[in-house]
């Protein structure tokens, strides 16, 4: 059904390169708010921003945005997050052969302006066809790639609507994120004791030495179908000529199992709590619950929906498992049914990333038959 969307290839090619261009990492996105609020304002809806800045230490709220629609008809939620990870300052969009680049020492931004720049030329269209719809309501996150900080300071109260989508997965349009895992961030510290390495290292209790030992006996990676483990960081030391007295370790573990995800956060905690047994070493352990899971079924309304508007554009449908969190975990476990949808995202998260123009097109193209569907719904 495609064939006849109204949606302009050319504008929403221009629109995503103005907004990856935009420098917007984590907690720092005030030139693109500004930039969003200008122009949802230009098409019609009346824009609100939060005090998530004062919450955060940011100097951006979140951005949440109406269209009023047909009156008798559900609202229909839309979600991305405006911020991008490091190195995110300077974007210069390459754009060759129906692909996005970036120019080289930056990411792309895709992760999450493809989903943005969507939304955009949805609203565009609407505003010209004039056609009927169901309310909108859009939100514009900040500080997701910190730990959701956007949406778990929203008031998720203000939204009206029950069901939405989060337009924020990897991967070509067609995915419909059904379950995402909860994760722990394990933040460890290992100390030791200070000495001269040359002259009597036998007086030192080498941190780094302790924290390698423990580390070595985790498992780590892969654990079953539904669980992983990692750690992230690990930072100590002084000089090559003292013994180590401190390290300092972040790791994570996640799993779609909550009950498997404290078995293996409880590996980690207990391995690294026999640091203590050790004369002359301590060891401080704290787990954080970074956000909780969520699991929606195939026979779910807003599944079904979602599936139907994949359909209607030409593509295949995919149910998937996610191995990452986004902000519908935060707005499920609020009580807001939301599924997270693949934008089109290739190696997000490097430098390496990249977005087919296809793909983008496709997913302004699905967003176009939710609106459909939605005004049929009222008929």
């Amino acid at each position: 059904m495609k064939e006849s969307s109204p949606i302009n290839e050319e504008r929403l090619f221009q629109e995503f390169i103005k907004l990856a261009e935009i420098a917007s990492p984590s907690c720092r996105e005030r030139q693109i708010a500004d930039y969003l609020k200008k122009r949802l304002t230009e098409l019609g809806l009346a824009v609100e921003e939060d005090d998530t800045a004062a919450k955060i230490g940011g100097n951006t709220g979140n951005l949440l945005a109406r269209l009023p629609g047909q009156e008798g008809l559900e609202p229909l939620f839309f979600a991305c997050h405006m911020d991008t990870v490091a190195p995110a300052e300077g974007v210069k969009v390459s754009f060759k052969e129906g692909v996005f680049r970036s120019h080289g020492d930056t990411v792309l931004g895709g992760d999450d302006k493809a989903g943005i720049a969507c939304i955009l030329e949805v609203l565009q269209v609407i505003r010209h066809e004039e056609p009927s719809h169901c309310p909108l309501e859009i939100l514009f996150t900040v500080g997701e790639e910190k730990g959701l900080l956007g949406s778990k300071n929203f008031d998720i109260s203000k939204v009206t609507a029950k069901t939405g989508y989060v337009l924020d997965a990897t991967g070509s349009p067609g995915g419909i994120v059904i379950a995402a895992p909860a994760q722990n961030v394990l933040y460890i510290t290992v100390k030791g004791k200070a000495a001269h390495a040359g002259f009597e290292p036998e007086r030192g209790v080498n941190a780094i030495r302790i924290a390698s030992e423990a580390i070595s006996r985790l498992r780590l990676g892969r654990i079953d179908e539904e669980t992983t483990s990692n750690i992230g960081i690990i930072e100590g030391g002084k000089a090559t000529n003292i013994v180590p007295d401190a390290v300092y370790i972040e790791g994570e573990t996640r799993s779609l199992d909550r009950v498997k995800l404290d078995v293996i956060t409880d590996e980690i905690t207990r391995e690294f709590e026999k640091i203590k047994e050790i004369p002359g070493a301590k060891c401080d352990v704290r787990v954080v619950f970074e956000y909780p899971d969520y699991r929606l079924e195939p026979e779910q309304k807003i599944v079904g929906f979602a599936a139907q508007a994949v359909k209607r554009a030409g593509l295949d449908v995919r149910l998937e498992t996610s191995g990452g969190g986004s902000d519908a975990n935060i707005f499920n476990d609020a009580g807001l049914q939301v599924a997270n949808l693949a934008i089109g995202m290739q190696n997000a998260h490097t430098t390496e990333e990249y977005l087919e123009s296809r793909d983008i097109i496709d997913v302004a193209h699905i967003l176009w038959e939710m609106v459909q569907m939605s005004a049929a719904a009222g008929k």
